[in-house]
C-alpha cells in the first residue's frame, strides 16, 4: 500500500470482509462463550485473572517498543511500586503509563463512552505521560531528542528505515486530522457490520499507517484495538514480544494491500489470549496470558 505523504484512505484502507477467516472468528466466539459462562463462578479468580491480563499487555507491548523489563520486573512494579536496579526509569514510567491506560479502557468500557479522537489523543498523553523528549532523526540521518507533545498530533514528518534500508513514510502531519477523522468513523459504523476482530485489526493497522503521534504510536494502536475487542466483550488480545517478527511481517504485508494476514494474525492473539484465560477458569492457570 502506498504510504507516501499524499496517500489518503480508500477501499484497501478499509475493506468489508474476508470470508477466509471466518473459521477464526467463530473459534474466538465460542471461546469467548465459554467464558462467559464461567465467568462469575469465582469474582476473586476474575480480579487476579485481570491483574495478570494488565501485567502481560503491559510487558510484552512496551516490549515490542524496547523495554528491557522482564515479566517479573513488570510485575514486582505493578504489584508493589519498586523499582529493580540497573534498569531504565523510562521503562518504569513507561509500564506504569501503560497499566494506568489500560484501567481507563475497562473505565470507558463499563460507561459505554464511544471512541473518539479526543480517547485516542487521551490515551497518547497517558502512554508518554512523564515523557519529557522523544527519539528523531535530524535530516542527516543523525540520532537526536526533540520535545514531546503527549496527545497532540505531530508537527513534523515522520518515517522510519526498513531492514533492508528503504524508509517507510508514514501520513504526512497535514493530512493526519482528516484521516484520523475518518478512521474513527470508520470504527463507529463498522462495529455495526462487521466481526469485531476484523474491525480491532484493521483500526489498528491504520493508526500505524498514519502515524499521528511522535511518539507511543503502536502502543496507542495496540489499546484502540483491545478498546475495540473488549467493547465486543472480548478479551483483549497480547501481541506477545516473542511474536514480534511476524507481527511486523504482517503489519509490512498490510502495507503492500494484503490486510488479511494481520487480521489472521491478530485473530491468532485473541484466540490464544482466551485459551489462556479459559485455562485459568478451569483451574489449570500455568504461562503467562
Amino acid at each position: 500500500m502506498d504510504n507516501s505523504p499524499s496517500h489518503t484512505p480508500g477501499p484497501d484502507s478499509y475493506p468489508d470482509v474476508f470470508p477466509e477467516l471466518a473459521p477464526k472468528f467463530e473459534q474466538a466466539d465460542a471461546l469467548r462463550m465459554r467464558i462467559d459462562a464461567k465467568k462469575d463462578q469465582d469474582e476473586s479468580l476474575w480480579d487476579t485473572l485481570v491483574n495478570r491480563l494488565r501485567t502481560d499487555w503491559t510487558y510484552h507491548s512496551n516490549g515490542i517498543e524496547g523495554s528491557t523489563l522482564t515479566r517479573g520486573e513488570t510485575h514486582f512494579f505493578l504489584s508493589e511500586g519498586l523499582t529493580v536496579e540497573g534498569k531504565p526509569f523510562k521503562d518504569f514510567l513507561d509500564a506504569k503509563n501503560h497499566a494506568e491506560a489500560i484501567d481507563l479502557l475497562f473505565d470507558v468500557v463499563a460507561n459505554k463512552q464511544p471512541i473518539t479522537e479526543g480517547f485516542i489523543k487521551n490515551i497518547n498523553a497517558l502512554v508518554l505521560h512523564g515523557v519529557d523528549s522523544t527519539p528523531a532523526q535530524n535530516a542527516m540521518g543523525q540520532r537526536v531528542r526533540k520535545k514531546a507533545t503527549p496527545g497532540e498530533y505531530k508537527q513534523l514528518p515522520n518515517h522510519v528505515q526498513q531492514p533492508d534500508g528503504t524508509i517507510h513514510y508514514y501520513v504526512e502531519p497535514l493530512h493526519v486530522h482528516d484521516q484520523m477523522q475518518a478512521l474513527v468513523a470508520w470504527i463507529v459504523s463498522a462495529m455495526e457490520a462487521l466481526h469485531p476482530m476484523h474491525v480491532a485489526a484493521v483500526a489498528h493497522y491504520n493508526m500505524v499507517r498514519i502515524h499521528p503521534f511522535d511518539d507511543g504510536n503502536g502502543r496507542g494502536a495496540r489499546i484502540l484495538m483491545n478498546l475495540i475487542l473488549m467493547k465486543a466483550g472480548y478479551f483483549p488480545a497480547v501481541v506477545r514480544l516473542e511474536t514480534k517478527r511476524h507481527y511486523l511481517e504482517a503489519l509490512a504485508q498490510a502495507d503492500r494491500g494484503h490486510l488479511a494476514p494481520f487480521i489472521s494474525f491478530i485473530a491468532d492473539a485473541v484466540i490464544a489470549t482466551q485459551q489462556s484465560v479459559l485455562d485459568v477458569l478451569d483451574r489449570n492457570p500455568s504461562g503467562e496470558i
